[in-house]
């Protein structure tokens, strides 16, 4: 009988415990759909990386047995590479304008457009639709834009008298030009967070701040923007790991030219790593950048997106 009752209250406090936890029937969502996203994250995630971080240690072109021991090797020679020494230039230089002239852009235009109407309804589709197309279709456009023969820039040059110019092969010009198409593919994005939050702030805010005799620039920078506050963080946020991965404009608008100096790091990784068939140098790319995109996340976490109580 004591066994009996032992063993009686041992399943009275489990089912007790499980009764607590499964409030709504979050532990049976977490039951059901956990283990199938673990075995995609291992499977997609977790396996590769750890693959390619013991490819970087080889010189290998994906053929055949690994047994060509490099050591740091592959390290040392990417971080001594003018070429990557570039593309980590341009990553910079796409992260300053995304927050110096992206982001201000995307918040102007979402001040002027977050209140419901119609007609801030067509504008926001006119300024979301370049988010929509895919990278590589936005790129191709771009590239036919700027086409010193038959595109837009050969119409002014035309209309001007002025001789043709390509300023795709221009080495100074090139990542200017990729810039300028960075701005306008993504800051449509950034503008429907922003819009997102604008219309959470309240109205009573808003017009108390007008009846003590607040400007409109005195609400939108006393009120408005310091309560979307978050809003803006998270697209920072968005911002410089966007700028860390960027790959698909500039493939088919320069392909990393000319003279490899519109690469960005992900599209060097590409042409020096994946195009010319050296599998552990691409790998050791590759882990670098992961490393630096894990420590930019938990870094910028903890220091603007971390709950402050």
């Amino acid at each position: 009988m004591p066994q009996d009752t032992t063993s009686l209250s041992q399943g009275k406090a489990q089912t007790s415990w499980f009764s607590r936890n499964n409030q709504g029937g979050r532990l049976w969502t977490l039951l059901l759909f956990l283990p199938p996203a673990l075995c995609l994250f291992t499977l997609f995630v977790v396996v590769p990386l750890f693959e390619a971080s013991f490819f970087s240690f080889y010189r290998w072109n994906g053929i055949g047995e690994l047994n060509n021991y490099l050591g740091l090797q592959n390290y040392s020679k990417v971080i001594g590479h003018s070429a990557f020494h570039t593309a980590i230039g341009n990553t910079l230089k796409i992260v300053a304008v995304s927050l110096l002239i992206q982001l201000p852009l995307a918040l102007s235009v979402a001040l002027c457009v977050y209140k419901q109407s119609w007609a801030n309804t067509v504008f926001r589709l006119i300024f979301f639709l370049p988010y929509i197309l895919a990278e590589v279709v936005a790129g191709l456009i771009w590239k036919f834009i700027y086409d010193g023969n038959y595109g837009v820039v050969n119409m002014f040059t035309e209309f001007f008298g002025l001789e043709n110019y390509f300023i795709l092969g221009d080495k100074q010009w090139a990542f200017a030009a990729i810039l300028i198409v960075i701005i306008w593919k993504y800051f449509g994005f950034h503008m429907m967070i922003f819009i997102a939050a604008l219309q959470g702030v309240p109205n009573d805010l808003v017009e108390a701040a007008k009846i003590d005799g607040a400007t409109r620039l005195q609400t939108t920078f006393l009120i408005k923007i310091p309560l979307i506050k978050h809003a803006i963080i998270l697209s920072m946020f968005f911002s410089i790991l966007g700028a860390l991965q960027l790959f698909d404009l500039i493939i088919p608008l320069t392909n990393g030219g000319p003279s490899h100096s519109s690469h960005s790091i992900v599209s060097y990784l590409y042409t020096f790593g994946i195009s010319r068939m050296r599998i552990g140098f691409g790998s050791a790319i590759g882990v670098l950048l992961f490393i630096a995109c894990v420590v930019f996340a938990f870094t910028y976490q903890n220091a603007f997106m971390k709950d402050k109580k």
